[in-house]
């Protein structure tokens, strides 16, 4: 009885404590035109309203999971992302988004002093659940930055083969890049180049608006160039979606090799059935495989040492080395003008030396996660280089497990398809 009669009186005495305070020290009131600037990305929710996006995304989730696997509609898929680019895009300005989530995700693993939110946890979280039982619900109609590349797509062209695989790799680069620049603490790059941001918010740099409309523009004709080939959170969903239980199929049932499907997917997602290859071309792809395989290891560890040389000149965009860079060029050069940033730091009382020792740790880390980040590129190359050396057999046109967006086109061109709604109906 005596602890919890204890805490009860701590927590009074700490209530009254504060009440005093609050009494003592009011806070002041300023008589001037001074008025606060706006911030650049949308104030923090309150917790209600931060469990209430939770509830709408695990909602969107499911009924996104329902059309493509049960429903098998694209009309419907249609308007489910209209909803979601007006909630999660317009009205939640983006903000906040799995594909960002990523990186509060690594700052909290890389860093123990970050607290990560709840919410941006599950945000990160839920899709890739979704993904490892049923494909890709999230990017189907849930994606506020697939959703409005989707509104703009309207004379689908296809991409060579060898170009849409090449362009692929840009977006595990822009996913080790991203984990890269968040785990040092640089910068969350996904939110500061966000190309849909700026007409969410309707108020971005002209750099940022330039590069939205002209992502918008060429998806007019390539489907989602964004998702395809830069969505760093894309990647996981890949990886994850190629472990899912239940999967996209084009027909309901048996394949009738009718081929009208071949054409129909604006996203490069659907494999053609191929046949099993005469003796020579699997000897030679045999070969292509073990060289690959030989050279992997060689292939990472050169990736990884050409990458970490670059860690000390990348490490300048981070804040502490950025200052220690300024102090020490402003001290060689007594003429040179002050700038804000050094000014505050000459009257915070740290001295000089205690931040060239930040600024080194930093370098160091930045050094360090070069390596990493070199051997995950010379890894994602090598093995990009061996799926594209194998030689699978198939028999009926599938859509890809990872690549699939699940948008719901190839279902309207598959007379399987279309027999079996009438018998529904």
């Amino acid at each position: 009885m005596k602890t919890p009669l204890l805490t009860l009186a701590l927590l009074g005495l700490l209530l009254a404590g504060t009440a005093w305070a609050e009494e003592r020290f009011p806070p002041p009131e300023f008589e001037s035109d001074y008025t606060m600037p706006e911030t650049t990305t949308p104030p923090p929710r309150s917790l209600p309203w931060e469990w209430i996006d939770v509830g709408v995304l695990v909602l969107a989730l499911s009924v996104a999971t329902w059309l493509v696997l049960r429903k098998r509609s694209r009309t419907a898929v249609a308007w489910l992302g209209v909803g979601c680019l007006v909630y999660f895009g317009f009205y939640r300005e983006g903000c906040v988004c799995p594909v960002g989530a990523t990186q509060n995700v690594t700052l909290a693993l890389f860093d123990p002093t970050y607290v990560l939110p709840i919410g941006v946890l599950l945000f990160f979280v839920l899709p890739l659940a979704f993904a490892l039982f049923a494909g890709r619900s999230f990017c189907s109609g849930v994606c506020p930055l697939g959703a409005i590349q989707d509104v703009v797509l309207l004379r689908p062209v296809g991409l060579p083969h060898w170009l849409e695989h090449g362009l692929r790799l840009l977006a595990y680069v822009y996913l080790g890049l991203a984990v890269y620049f968040a785990a040092t603490g640089a910068a969350f790059v996904i939110c500061r180049y966000d190309p849909f941001v700026g007409f969410f918010r309707l108020s971005a740099g002209i750099d940022m608006l330039l590069l939205g409309g002209a992502l918008l523009l060429i998806g007019v004709f390539v489907g989602r160039p964004y998702c395809r080939f830069l969505c760093p959170y894309g990647v996981l969903l890949n990886l994850a979606s190629r472990l899912s239980r239940w999967r996209v199929t084009i027909t309901p049932s048996a394949c009738v090799q009718c081929r009208l499907c071949e054409k129909s997917c604006p996203l490069g997602a659907i494999e053609l059935p191929s046949e099993r290859r005469d003796a020579p071309a699997r000897r030679t792809a045999g070969r292509r495989l073990l060289v690959l395989f030989a050279l992997l290891p060689v292939v990472v560890l050169a990736s990884a040492f050409l990458v970490s040389r670059a860690g000390r000149p990348l490490s300048r965009v981070h804040p502490t080395v950025d200052l220690a860079l300024r102090v020490a060029a402003e001290s060689s050069l007594p003429d040179r003008e002050a700038s804000d940033e050094t000014v505050a730091f000459r009257r915070s009382g740290e001295s000089t030396e205690e931040l060239s020792e930040r600024a080194r740790d930093r370098q160091a880390a930045f050094v360090t996660g070069g390596w990493w980040l070199g051997g995950w590129i010379g890894l994602v190359v090598v093995v990009m280089l061996i799926g594209s050396s194998t030689l699978p057999v198939r028999k009926d046109y599938e859509a890809d497990r990872g690549r699939c967006l699940s948008c719901a086109r190839c279902f309207e061109y598959c007379p399987t398809e279309h027999e079996r709604r009438k018998g529904v109906t």
